[in-house]
């Protein structure tokens, strides 16, 4: 009786369970090495789709070999821990080998190398090359010369988002519910045909995810423990477009082609981000400039001239050190959005290579503020000096960055200066934000275009609050003009915020960019409202006529205001004895002193 020893690779192209179902695999005996069953069974253990078709694969073997009279037995010890770490270097194809050698059997694989070896050591070999389809693979049937994406997942029928990019709809493809094994028989078409023809590249390939760059197709399949189902989404680029034919105008051409070396892509998913840095790629090249890319997985659609690099050692940060080495003039970096993404790219543009980066946003200022906390604010200006905001494929707004030493805009005095970046439109040259540091805090303000100068902006506002109420936490502000505020305080907090010669007020000023009267709070509140108190509890309970249910209602002890508050229902306000307010008036009914209500 024959005997034949199989490895892993002729197990998982299912070529034995071929032979035995054709009828020429047959009175022999099949030996499968130990070793094989526990790298199936350690692939399958980290949801690596080959282990799973590899055992699915010998318990067809199995059911088959008891039809057909065939034996099948395992043979060979489990691979010790230094035979799996030395996998790589051949260990466990030797293993197989060896087994192959002892029984005098006929060694079956698919894989060249292997069949190469066992020949040198004079095995007898039978080599089986993959059957692969290369052209016309499932998933290509539903894709046409309008179809953006396509989406098969197991349990729902196949659906396509077709037209452009803002301007799509999604559509049913097939009325039939897709199921697992359908969807696995496509992954499978794609891994093999990228292996054999060398067109695709697995860019990722972690447990429940996968993602594979095949010819212009980005493959993204995913299943458990990572999605709730097995999943395969296709998305091609449907044009490609060079930077002539994108409505540009002569300013920006120029600006492109002759100053702008630290430029973001911005855009909603699906707007047409990487279309566009595509066709500044294919610009920068045909002027004779060194372009390298950036990309995870590499999708962009670059002229041969281009090379697109990817993680080196799972980061960015080692692909810089040897992109530096390559002297680029410049690299599209494509998508732009971890932490370190951010600092990977202001070190090689400060290293004077020229960026362009794809960043998801959807606003244009939305871009330059996924900078801000990354990166010091001071040296965004250095890094990026252009933002083109991509809408429905086409360039919407264009901004620039410059960096100045001003006073911001809605502050007066001269002492307030700082470093400022202002964001102007690119085409008017209009001033349209500002960023800057205010006390500990980054401030993006939007510049009206009706004032440009002088004014509180609201989020100066609240730090104008918080400040002055250091000295009267019961402090009234009025805000009079744009730059200019009334203040009334306690008589007794009027020294402290003075200051001796006037030096704290003088000091307030300048720090809040704001003219500042200082008033006392005046005691003539008139009787008040007719109330009426009574305990309830761990409360105190204040009626007033009902008609006011719903008010505002101001409770001052002695003249001094002690809270604000809404009256209730049927007019009751209520206040908690523990808390500082109802001590307080505990402390006011011992001592007998004069409480108001002022409702309005």
């Amino acid at each position: 009786m024959e005997k034949i020893v199989v490895d892993t690779s002729i197990i998982i192209d299912g070529e034995i369970t071929k032979l035995i179902e054709s009828g020429n695999l047959k009175d022999c005996e099949i030996i499968v090495p130990v070793a094989v069953l526990d790298e199936l069974q350690a692939q399958a253990s980290q949801s690596k789709d080959y282990g799973f078709v590899g055992l699915e694969e010998i318990k067809k073997i199995r059911e088959l070999a008891q039809k057909n009279n065939i034996a099948i037995r395992f043979e060979g010890e489990r691979p010790s821990m230094e035979d799996i770490k030395l996998a790589r270097h051949g260990r466990i194809d030797a293993i197989i080998k060896d087994i192959a050698k002892k029984n005098a059997a006929t060694f079956y694989t698919a894989d060249y190398v292997q069949a190469l070896v066992a020949q040198a050591e004079g095995i007898k070999t039978n080599y089986s090359k993959p059957q692969v389809k290369i052209l016309d693979l499932e998933f290509e049937k539903y894709f046409d010369k309008e179809t953006m994406s396509v989406h098969l997942k197991e349990g729902t029928k196949p659906v396509a988002k077709r037209g452009k990019p803002g301007a799509f709809s999604l559509v049913e493809l097939e009325d039939r519910i897709l199921d697992k094994e359908y969807l696995e028989s496509i992954t499978t078409e794609i891994l093999e045909s990228s292996k054999v023809n060398q067109s695709g590249v697995i860019e990722i390939s972690k447990s429940g995810a996968l993602v594979v760059q095949f010819r212009d197709f980005r493959v993204v399949i995913t299943h458990r423990p990572f999605s709730d189902s097995y999943e395969i989404t296709i998305t091609h680029p449907l044009v490609k477009l060079s930077l002539e034919q994108y409505n540009i105008s002569e300013k920006l051409m120029k600006r492109l082609s002759e100053s702008a070396e630290g430029i973001l892509v911005a855009g909603a998913p699906g707007s047409g981000k990487s279309t566009l840095a595509s066709s500044l790629a294919d610009f920068y090249s045909r002027k004779g400039k060194i372009v390298k890319t950036f990309e995870s997985p590499r999708d962009l659609q670059v002229d041969e001239k281009v090379t697109q690099y990817t993680h080196l050692d799972g980061s960015f940060e080692n692909a810089a050190d040897i992109l530096l080495l390559v002297r680029p003039d410049y690299t599209i970096f494509d998508e732009v959005r971890r932490h370190h993404d951010f600092r990977v790219f202001s070190d090689l543009r400060l290293a004077g290579v020229g960026m362009v980066g794809v960043v998801h946003a959807n606003a244009p200022l939305d871009a330059i503020q996924r900078f801000i906390g990354k990166v010091e604010l001071g040296m965004i200006p250095h890094i990026l000096d252009t933002v083109v905001f991509v809408k429905a494929g086409q360039i919407s707004k264009v901004y620039e960055l410059e960096f100045k030493v001003k006073v911001p805009t809605g502050m007066t005095e001269q002492d307030l200066a700082r470093p400022v970046i202002e964001v102007r439109n690119f085409e008017n040259h209009v001033l349209e934000y500002e960023i800057y540091t205010y006390g500990e805090e980054n401030i993006v303000i939007p510049i009206s275009k009706e004032v440009k100068s002088g004014g509180v902006e609201k989020l100066a506002e609240s730090k104008i609050k918080e400040t002055i109420r250091r000295f009267d936490p019961d402090a009234e502000i009025e805000i009079l003009s744009n730059n200019s505020i009334r203040v009334r305080v306690d008589k007794d907090s009027i020294p402290s915020m003075i200051g001796r010669g006037g030096s704290t007020i003088n000091e307030l000023e300048k720090s809040l960019g704001v003219h500042i009267d200082v008033e006392p709070k005046t005691s003539s509140r008139g009787d008040g409202e007719w109330f009426d108190m009574s305990e309830s509890g761990n409360n105190f309970i204040f009626e007033v006529d009902e008609d006011k249910s719903g008010m505002d209602a101001d409770v001052y002890v002695k003249d001094k205001h002690l809270l604000s508050t809404r009256v209730g229902k049927r007019g009751r306000i209520i206040i908690a004895k523990r808390s500082s307010s109802g001590k307080r008036i505990i402390n006011a009914v011992m001592s007998k002193d004069d409480i108001k209500i002022v409702v309005h």
